[in-house]
């Protein structure tokens, strides 16, 4: 028999050029495949290749704080100098129901050291004997103040001055135009004449120094206490009318567009202030990473894999998403408007000519899609302008631990509401962990001994920690509120006072009826904290805000009626 001859094909070759040049040797077979995969069906639209927009530009020139119809008169504002949320969250940092030792010792010998420099002014001996002096608390005051504080400020009372009385003094006589009577007082009535107009230079950099210290509010206040959230009210007067833009809920410490809605009734007195611009630019394609790459050898970007999008059919947003990025995303372009921080703008008219030189008008979404348009990015509640709204808020910023931590729970057990002061500011300007502190408090009073065969006792209620304090409804005619009570101070000699409340959140000086639904079965957390931004005059701020967030659901204070417990126990 012949033997049997197997050709084989050899398939290695050395040479990558034939490979990389990826020639295609047949047109008409790579266009039928064009033609079966439908890539011919298309508009033979061109693509956008200049863009000129009309917009009307109108800022924001008023500011009303707290709720709409409520009774805070507005006022002017200028976005280019305050970033809103810093203007509506800023309070004073210090009042005379809550002083703060630390700054008042730091600011006194901040000025020390400016007179200290300069070699000028009473000697520290003469100033110590003043009036200014940091005088020790009294003993009605050591009583309210935390163990840690009072060393600090034992410490420090009689060897500084207080820079913040001394700065009040100082202001008093800066409005009237009367700071010649400074020298008529000791410590000053020794200062030659020669000197006077010098400290007088130095007195004032340090008064602006304080005082540019914390961004402080000023009266009427944003804050709702019944409702612990902010609400504010912002109006601009547009070409055609003012517009109101209102956040009734703010209590996140972020304001952005979807805060504001619009509206209705009398406006704010908002001053003209509308101007029309015409842009013209090129559009650009959007891009974004992980997007499929246009160029054949291109290698693509594997940070983001959006094959690894796992999504079940009824996850519309993922599959959404997913077929944007992989099949339509070299459809969509970006047109770089540039507008002025907290202003209100109208598109007038968007003309778009594309690379056959045809020139669109394109109308606004619901022109095309009707008022129920699905596509509601960018608008407002209640907006019949179709305005854009571009807010003076912050970008990044820097918080601090907070100073205050206030929970609001429901207690079911005792069928009772609870206000807890977590953490409150110090007297010396520091968190202060109340629970910690109570611990203390009880570690100080000698156990009862305990008898073999005590009797019985009959108790009507048990005692909780002095940092609950109890919110009891009341009604305030159809409505429910939860009204801040207050519970007697026991100890082995009987009542002792009464646990009020310490931080400011709970508002000691007044009467606070919250709503019922501001503590639902959740419960809420209130926290004051500091915080510290750059605006966009590169200009820094520090100032005190507040946030609510939910809270961690029920809680327990332990009180119980009725009960019957051992008299030595």
């Amino acid at each position: 028999m012949p033997s049997q001859i197997r050709l084989d094909l050899s398939s290695h070759n050395p040479d990558l050029q034939d490979g990389l040049q990826a020639r295609i040797h047949d047109p008409l077979w790579m266009l039928g495949r064009q033609w079966q995969f439908g890539e011919f069906n298309g508009a033979d639209a061109g693509s956008p290749a200049a863009a000129q927009v009309i917009v009307d530009i109108a800022a924001v020139t008023r500011y009303q704080p707290g709720p709409r119809s409520g009774p805070h008169p507005a006022r002017p504002y200028a976005a280019a100098g305050l970033a809103l949320e810093t203007l509506v969250e800023a309070e004073p940092v210090t009042d005379d129901s809550h002083p703060n030792w630390r700054l008042a010792a730091e600011s006194g010998r901040h000025l020390f050291r400016l007179l200290e420099t300069a070699r000028l002014g009473p000697t520290r001996a003469q100033w110590l004997a003043s009036t200014y002096v940091l005088a020790a608390p009294t003993a009605e005051q050591a009583k309210q103040i935390d163990a840690s504080s009072l060393s600090f400020i034992r410490v420090l009372s009689g060897r500084t001055i207080d820079g913040l009385r001394f700065a009040a003094r100082l202001r008093v006589l800066q409005v009237g135009n009367t700071l010649a009577e400074l020298f008529r007082e000791a410590p000053f009535d020794q200062v030659s004449e020669v000197d006077r107009l010098k400290l007088l230079a130095i007195m004032t950099t340090w008064l602006t120094w304080i005082d540019g210290l914390f961004q402080q509010g000023s009266a009427p206040s944003a804050w709702i206490p019944e409702r612990m959230e902010y609400a504010l009210s912002v109006s601009a007067k547009t070409t055609s009318s003012e517009v109101v833009l209102t956040a009734p809920e703010y209590l996140d410490g972020r304001l952005d567009w979807f805060s504001f809605t619009t509206s209705s009734g009398t406006g704010l007195g908002a001053t003209e202030s509308s101007t029309s611009a015409t842009e013209a630019f090129l559009p650009a394609p959007v891009s974004f990473r992980g997007m499929p790459s246009a160029r054949l050898w291109e290698f693509e970007d594997g940070a983001v894999n959006f094959a690894s999008v796992q999504a079940a059919p009824q996850d519309l947003a993922r599959l959404l998403l997913v077929k944007f990025a992989l099949e339509y995303s070299n459809d969509w372009f970006l047109l770089p408007l540039e507008l002025p921080v907290g202003t209100l703008s109208q598109i007038r008219a968007l003309v778009v000519t594309n690379t056959f030189g045809e020139r669109f008008l394109i109308p606004h979404t619901t022109e095309v899609d009707g008022s129920t348009s699905p596509w509601r990015m960018f608008s407002l509640t209640n907006d019949t302008q179709k305005l854009f709204f571009l807010p003076p808020v912050l970008g990044p910023l820097l918080e601090s631990q907070p100073v205050e931590d206030l929970s609001l729970l429901r207690d079911e057990m005792a069928n009772v509401a609870w206000a807890v002061e977590r953490v409150i500011e110090s007297a010396a300007g520091r968190p202060l962990d109340r629970h910690e502190a109570y611990q203390e408090t009880l570690a100080e009073q000698p156990p009862s001994p305990a008898a073999d065969g005590a009797p019985l006792m009959y108790r009507l209620g048990t005692t909780v920690p002095d940092y609950w304090i109890p919110l009891l409804p009341v009604k305030d005619g159809t409505t429910l509120r939860l009204k801040r009570g207050v519970l007697p101070a026991f100890s082995e000699g009987g009542i002792q006072g009464l646990q009020l409340p310490k931080g400011r959140l709970l508002e000691p000086a007044r009467e606070l009826l919250l709503y019922e639904e501001e503590v639902p079965r959740e419960g809420a957390r209130v926290t004051r904290t500091y915080q510290y931004a750059r605006w966009i005059d590169g200009s820094t701020y520090l100032w005190m805000g507040r946030r609510k967030q939910p809270g961690r659901g029920e809680g327990s204070s332990g009180l119980q009626f009725d009960s019957v417990q051992s008299s030595g126990g």
